[in-house]
């Protein structure tokens, strides 16, 4: 094992995790459906149609079936990835003359790799798709929300971009305290276990601080456009009752997803360092 990031855990395992992938696709596919065929119901309903119901009921249907697929493949998928590399981890860092302390503290460190392919990848995945398709959707519904959608949009690639490497410096900080847990832990001195903790969480602080700021600067674009987006569309004269429901819900939908890529950005980061880390002689 020459080193782990998550290319090259993606291209090493990539047929076992391509199959994955292309049922999260199909999911994520399925999801983007539903505002609009409840608005579809909707509007059915109010003419005596159920239609509507059925195509909802269709659409429900194939989600739970692929998703339930997607989910009993995965356990097994990336239980079978996580005890092939750990054990070559630990070999690889017992033959650069690593410490237990640095092999127990990076043992721990990997299994972030496999958590983030097996639980974030897939929703980030999602949530790309959704953004895409849910913007290409309401560019047909109403400009102007399709415009502030994409400004929130910019606003946090703005953010992440300008803290970005302040967010690295903090992670490599943190792990390097975490990296001594062990060593300090068999002195059975409470007064260094103490300093030690404390330091630990110095670091744990600044990184919840710099998330807090970025937090809040995001969340007001996106109080921005919930305010914004029914003003514009009921004043934009938007008679049909489902339309309306279905652009809202997008919106809705649009900024679940949209608020979820700080948190991969920030494991992004993380195992970014993580990787540097392992990857030193």
């Amino acid at each position: 094992m020459t080193n782990i990031s998550i290319k090259s855990l993606l291209l090493r395992f990539r047929w076992r995790i391509l199959f994955t992938f292309v049922l999260v696709t199909l999911e994520a596919l399925t999801g983007i459906l539903f505002p609009l065929l409840i608005g579809i119901a909707i509007d059915g309903l109010l003419e005596d149609s159920i239609d509507g119901i059925l195509y909802i009921s269709i659409a429900g249907a194939a989600a739970l079936i692929v998703g339930s697929a997607r989910r009993f493949y995965d356990t097994r998928i990336y239980s079978g990835i996580y005890c092939k590399i750990t054990p070559e981890m630990i070999e690889n860092e017992t033959n650069k003359d690593a410490s237990i302390s640095k092999i127990s503290a990076r043992a721990g460190l990997l299994t972030e790799f496999v958590e983030f392919l097996e639980n974030s990848m897939p929703q980030m995945i999602t949530a790309l798709i959704s953004i895409v398709g849910i913007l290409a959707i309401i560019s047909t519904l109403n400009i102007n929300v399709f415009l502030a959608c994409l400004s929130l949009l910019g606003l946090i690639i703005l953010i992440y971009t300008i803290t970005g490497k302040f967010n690295y410096r903090l992670n490599a900080n943190y792990n390097n305290q975490l990296e001594k847990q062990v060593e300090v832990l068999t002195t059975r001195d409470s007064i260094e276990i103490k300093s030690f903790y404390q330091e630990l969480m110095r670091w744990n602080i600044k990184l919840s601080d710099l998330e807090t700021m970025n937090y809040f600067v995001i969340w007001v674009g996106v109080i921005t456009v919930f305010i914004y987006t029914p003003i514009t569309v009921i004043g934009a004269g938007v008679l049909s009752y489902g339309l309306i429901f279905s652009i809202i819900m997008y919106v809705f939908d649009y900024i679940g997803s949209i608020v979820s890529f700080p948190l991969f950005i920030q494991q992004a980061i993380r195992l970014k360092e993580i990787s540097v880390r392992l990857a030193k002689p």
